[in-house]
């Protein structure tokens, strides 16, 4: 029984103590930790009571209460505490002191201007909590105080000395007494008691705490101070920050200012503070207050500042506000541009955990918006989705698309395909997908939607099966050069040249030249100029077996190869989505449905590079004319020429005259067939003389003159009726 309570109470505390990366903080061991339940991270700051003083331990102790009952943003969160015979332990949220901090952003290139400027921001903002609000001293203020959490934001600690204004009936010692090097950051005026305390409207505050505030700053930017005269060097301090800074290490401690005050001076117009950094930090700190509106405008400023800001800020302060805001918020798909900012800063195994299940979510929505925003903007998550959750989770909703009827939604949905194609299962791709591209190539009603189908499916032929490649190349590929839009003609061709090694030479010879040779009269130059390539390349192939037999089997060797796997498309297909806007979605706007019609031979206006016609040419490729090297030529980024649109511009009127000129011809036509009809039926004559109306008006006359005699000789021949009598006619 008595060993029940003779037991050691460090047992039973629910935190581990890591032994590596422990550091020195004033009279603590600041020491790396975890939560023995869940592994969650902690820092412990651990106090051992056979080793210090008496004073040390009344510091020590006063600490664990201060910080116990202190509670602020920008002041170390307290998370547990244990105090024995032997030892101190406070457990916080995981930080490191701010001048290992400083050093390691020093290997780096130097911490920002940015970070600095709402680091400085918390502890003044910390400082004026307790000076103000909580009345009290900190008395302990310099860069052994302050730590920086996995946000990078800082933390203001080291509330060992930490005394109240109405005077505590429990007298600390001062700073200097534990650690005497620390006498040279005391104010000049009193170093006895810290500073001299002055009254103003509803304030009371030491001014030694203010000027300790000064050697913080000093030693930010200039590293460690040796002697309290060198703050009259101002080394590295910002220009913005200079006259504040100065006010604070000033001689006379009556104008030294207030935290508040200080704080405004500094995020005044053209002050140190006022940047877009520390005002999107204040916004973040204030979101759950802000109207939606402010909310959707902030989002939507938010991706032009991120990449100034600090990598660990996006990761641990940016990124989950952004996830609560689409979970709870309804931000919809103004978040996914900074989602995938921030995105890029996190491991693989970080970017599953945190970031695929939202994307996976938001494929469900019915949001038009965000729907087009994924699509434009999947290569930079495609690689961390896994093929299961493709094919059962977010190919069953992006195939909605193929059949929406906004003609943008249509395309991005084909443009996906491009690098959601190696992630699907058969029955996905061999399946689903070539229905719909049937679909689009055959009926959709925009032309550029038809070319980029057939580029796609060009582009993701490696990937079928045999079988289904032998049923559907040929006829797809022959169906889009008989297109009337002429880039799809060109696509048709590139399409039969970039996947020749999937069609046997007897194929070649009896269906895929005869389509080839009738392009060659084709009206647009472009398609001819294609056609001639790709005939000298099939030409060649037959010329090859015809001189040796024995190679037909080399050359036919990939006809029935088995399709590519998943892994070997990453580079390929990597090009789909190349920006936001498209030049198709203006075409699309501006070609009235099946008005395509080819250009005049001479056109100057339509160059596509290859297939699709495209704004990117840089990296077009070129083909011998007596080589085979349709594997380098360039397809294009899926988007159409803009030469397309001053083409479609000059058509537009006459298409739309002709349309017009052909609408009353058939009305008119329709007007005289009517006519004619009306009089054959009504006013052709009989041999009588009379018109077939006429007679039949004629023979009604005598059929009533007949009725009615016949009435009048029965009612003659009944006489007059009687009483009862039953009226027969």
């Amino acid at each position: 029984m008595w060993s029940f309570f003779a037991r050691d109470p460090i047992k039973d505390f629910n935190y581990e103590l890591l032994p590596e990366n422990q550091e020195k903080s004033g009279i603590w061991t600041l020491s790396r930790g975890k939560r023995k339940t869940t592994s969650e991270p902690v820092s412990v700051f651990v106090y051992e009571v056979s080793q210090g003083t008496e004073e040390q331990t009344q510091l020590a102790k006063a600490a664990l209460k201060r910080t116990k009952t202190l509670r602020h943003p920008n002041i170390l969160s307290y998370v547990d505490g244990l105090e024995t015979e032997k030892s101190l332990y406070i457990v916080t949220e995981p930080v490191t002191p701010l001048a290992a901090h400083l050093k390691l952003q020093a290997e780096k290139g130097g911490a920002s201007d940015l970070e600095v400027s709402w680091g400085l921001h918390q502890i003044v903002k910390a400082l004026s909590f307790l000076v103000n609000d909580c009345h009290l001293n900190h008395n302990n203020l310099g860069m052994w105080a302050v730590f920086v959490d996995r946000a990078g934001e800082w933390k203001l600690g080291g509330l060992d000395h930490v005394t109240s204004d109405q005077g505590d009936s429990i007298s600390l010692p001062p700073p200097k007494v534990i650690n005497p090097d620390l006498e040279r950051y005391d104010p000049p005026e009193s170093p006895g008691n810290g500073g001299e305390k002055w009254y103003s409207p509803n304030m009371f505050y030491r001014t030694g705490d203010v000027w300790r505030l000064g050697c913080l700053i000093w030693e930010v930017f200039n590293g460690n101070l040796p002697r309290a005269s060198s703050l009259r060097s101002l080394g590295k301090i910002p220009k913005q920050l200079v006259p504040h800074y100065c006010e604070l290490v000033g001689a006379n401690p009556k104008i030294r200012p207030n935290p508040a005050r200080f704080l405004l001076n500094c995020k005044s117009p053209g002050g140190f503070m006022n940047n877009s950094f520390v005002e999107s930090c204040l916004f973040l700190e204030e979101i759950q207050i802000k109207e939606p509106a402010e909310k959707q405008q902030f989002f939507q400023d938010l991706s032009e500042n991120l990449d100034s800001f600090p990598e660990d800020f996006c990761k641990h302060k940016v990124l989950p506000q952004l996830l609560t805001a689409f979970e709870f918020g309804n931000a919809g798909a103004v978040v996914l541009t900074p989602l995938f900012k921030v995105g890029k800063y996190l491991s693989a195994e970080e970017y599953q955990q945190k970031i695929i299940p939202v994307i996976v979510k938001m494929f469900s929505s019915t949001d038009r918006a965000m729907r087009i925003r994924l699509l434009q903007q999947m290569e930079q998550f495609i690689r961390y989705l896994n093929e299961a959750a493709v094919n059962s989770q977010i190919f069953p909703h992006v195939v909605h698309g193929f059949t929406d009827t906004n003609p943008a939604i249509r395309e991005q949905t084909v443009k996906s395909m491009l690098l959601l194609a190696p992630k699907l299962n058969e029955a996905n791709l061999n399946q689903e997908l070539m229905r719909h591209f049937a679909r689009l190539q055959a009926r959709d009603d925009q032309g550029p939607i038809r070319c980029n189908t057939t580029v796609c499916l060009g582009k993701i032929a490696p990937y079928l099966n045999a079988g289904m490649r032998q049923r559907v190349l040929i006829s797809a590929f022959s169906r889009a050069t008989k297109d009337p839009f002429p880039a799809s003609r060109a696509a048709g061709v590139l399409g039969f040249a970039a996947t020749h090694q999937y069609y046997s030479v007897a194929e070649s010879a009896s269906r895929i030249l005869p389509t080839l040779c009738t392009l060659t009269m084709d009206p647009d130059k472009n398609v001819r100029d294609q056609a001639f390539k790709a005939i000298k390349s099939f030409l060649s192939k037959l010329e090859t077996v015809s001189e040796d037999p024995s190679k037909l089997a080399e050359i036919e060797k990939e006809v029935t190869a088995s399709a590519q796997t998943g892994g070997s498309a990453a580079t390929w297909a990597g090009w789909a989505v190349t920006g936001v806007s498209s030049l198709t979605s203006k075409l699309i706007r501006n070609v009235p449905a099946g008005l395509e019609a080819p250009p005049a031979e001479n056109s100057s206006a339509l160059q596509p590079a290859a297939g699709p016609v495209t704004t990117n040419t840089a990296n077009k490729g070129t083909v011998e004319p007596d080589g085979d090297r349709w594997d380098d030529e360039d397809w294009g980024n899926l988007e159409v020429n803009a030469g397309y649109s001053n083409y479609v511009k000059s058509l537009l009127f006459f298409q739309c005259l002709t349309f017009y000129i052909l609408k009353c011809r058939f009305i008119l036509v329709f007007a005289v067939r009517e006519n004619r009809k009306y009089i054959s039926n009504n006013h052709a004559f009989t041999p009588s003389g009379l018109s077939k109306a006429e007679l039949a008006k004629k023979k009604r006359e005598e059929r009533r003159k007949e009725l009615e005699a016949k009435r009048a000789e029965r009612k003659a021949a009944k006489g007059p009726l009687k009483l009862g009598a039953r009226k027969l006619d």
